[in-house]
C-alpha cells in the first residue's frame, strides 16, 4: 500500500461541505464526558503560580510517570511521556529500526493507515500480514512473513478497524517470533479499556526485552485533544527515546498532563464500565441495522469500530462520498485501510446518534 495523506481528512472536509446533515462516523473522537476530576484538575491548575506554566520535563511529569509505572508494573524510567499514542507509536518504531538491525516493518492487513505512514517517514520497507476473516492475527502468518530482515513487528489491540482483540498466546507468540529474529514488537494498546471480550492482553504480560507498549489516555478518558500518551520502553532503549521525543517536541503539555495525573488518581473502575456499556449497546443497535440491510461486518471484540460489506456497494471513497449526499452518513472507506477490506467501509460508534445512523443505512440498502 502506497502511503498518501490518510483519507480521513478528505473525508471529513466533504462531510463538512455537504448541503444537509451528515452523521459523523468518520473520526475516533469520543463524544462522553470525561471524567470530572479531569476538569476540576485543568480548573485547579489554571489558579497557579507562574512557574507552573513553564516547561515540564521532558520525559513527563515526575508523578504522572510514577503513577502510570505503578499501574503498569514497571519501573518509572521506562516510562515517557508523549504526545498522544501517535507520538509513542512514532518514537517506538524509529527506535526499533534504530538498532540497525534492518529494515522492515511487518503490519496487519487491514491496518491503520498512520503505521504505514510513520514507516515511509522512517525509511523503512512495510510488509504485510493478512488477518482472517475476523480480522484475528495468526501468529503462523506472522511467523511465515519474518524473517532476518524484519526490524519490527507492529499490532494494536483492540484493532482498528478490525475490532479484534488479541489474547495471551496470541501476544506470547508475536513477541517470541520477534525474539526468534532479534526484532521488537510495538504494540499499540490505545483501545484497552474497551475490550468487550475479556481476552485482551497487554504485551506486558510477555517479560521481554523486545517489546515496547504504547498507550495514551485520548480514548480512555475521551480527550483526544489532549494529547497525553507514553511509551513503556526496555532500559537499553529507553535514553534514545527521551532525546529523540526532546529534540522533536521540548516537552508536552504540562497542564495536560497534570489534568490526566487527577484523573487517573480519583476517576474510578465506574467511569470506564459506564463507557464499555455505552459502546456495547452501540455495537448492538448498528449491527441490528446491518441485520436489517442484509450487510456483512465484522464483530468488534472491542475498540470503536464496525466494518461492513454492503453486496454491490464496494467500500471505495465514491462510494463514502455517495453515502453523505443521498443519507447523510459519513464512514470511512475500506481502502484507505489497505488492501484485504477494499469492499468495505468503516463506522465508528462515536456519536449520540448511532441508532439514527443505522436506520439511515438500513432503509437504504434494504
Amino acid at each position: 500500500m502506497e502511503y498518501e495523506r490518510p483519507l480521513f481528512f478528505q473525508v471529513m472536509r466533504y462531510a463538512a461541505r455537504a448541503d444537509r446533515d451528515v452523521i459523523d462516523m468518520v473520526s475516533g473522537n469520543p463524544d462522553w464526558e470525561p471524567p470530572e476530576a479531569l476538569r476540576e484538575g485543568l480548573a485547579e491548575y489554571a489558579g497557579g503560580e507562574p512557574r507552573d506554566f513553564q516547561y515540564p520535563p521532558s520525559e513527563g511529569l515526575t508523578k504522572l510517570r510514577a503513577e502510570i509505572a505503578d499501574r503498569r508494573g514497571v519501573d518509572i524510567e521506562q516510562i515517557v511521556v508523549t504526545n498522544g499514542a501517535g507520538e509513542a507509536n512514532y518514537l517506538a518504531m524509529a527506535a526499533a529500526l534504530e538498532r540497525d538491525v534492518s529494515e522492515e516493518v511487518l503490519l496487519t492487513d487491514p491496518v491503520y493507515p498512520y503505521y504505514p505512514g510513520k514507516t515511509d517517514l522512517l525509511d523503512a520497507t512495510p510488509r504485510y500480514v493478512a488477518t482472517d476473516a475476523d480480522g484475528r492475527l495468526d501468529p503462523d502468518a506472522v511467523r511465515a512473513a519474518a524473517s532476518d530482515e524484519t526490524a519490527l513487528i507492529l499490532v494494536n489491540t483492540p484493532n482498528n478497524p478490525t475490532g479484534c482483540v488479541y489474547d495471551e498466546r496470541t501476544m506470547r507468540e508475536v513477541v517470541e517470533i520477534a525474539e526468534a529474529y532479534d526484532a521488537l514488537v510495538v504494540s499499540d494498546e490505545v483501545y484497552d479499556h474497551f475490550d468487550y471480550s475479556g481476552t485482551f492482553a497487554s504485551a506486558l504480560a510477555v517479560e521481554s526485552e523486545n517489546r515496547i507498549v504504547t498507550n495514551a489516555f485520548s480514548k480512555s478518558m475521551a480527550i483526544t485533544g489532549f494529547r497525553v500518551g507514553y511509551a513503556i520502553v526496555p532500559p537499553e532503549l529507553v535514553d534514545g527515546v527521551k532525546t529523540r521525543h526532546m529534540l522533536v517536541n521540548v516537552a508536552g503539555s504540562r497542564p495536560a498532563q497534570y489534568a490526566v495525573l487527577q484523573a487517573l488518581q480519583k476517576t474510578g473502575p465506574g467511569y470506564y464500565a459506564r463507557n464499555r456499556e455505552r459502546m456495547t449497546e452501540r455495537v448492538k443497535t448498528f449491527t441490528d441495522a446491518l441485520d436489517r440491510a442484509g450487510a456483512e461486518y465484522t464483530m468488534p471484540e472491542g475498540g470503536f469500530y464496525v466494518l461492513a460489506r454492503f453486496t454491490g456497494f464496494p467500500g471505495t471513497l465514491e462510494n463514502v462520498e455517495r453515502l453523505i449526499d443521498e443519507i447523510g452518513v459519513a464512514g470511512m472507506p475500506g481502502e484507505a485501510f489497505g488492501n484485504a477490506r477494499e469492499d468495505w467501509l468503516r463506522f465508528a460508534l462515536l456519536t449520540p446518534r448511532v441508532e439514527e445512523a443505522a436506520d439511515r443505512l438500513a432503509e437504504y440498502f434494504e
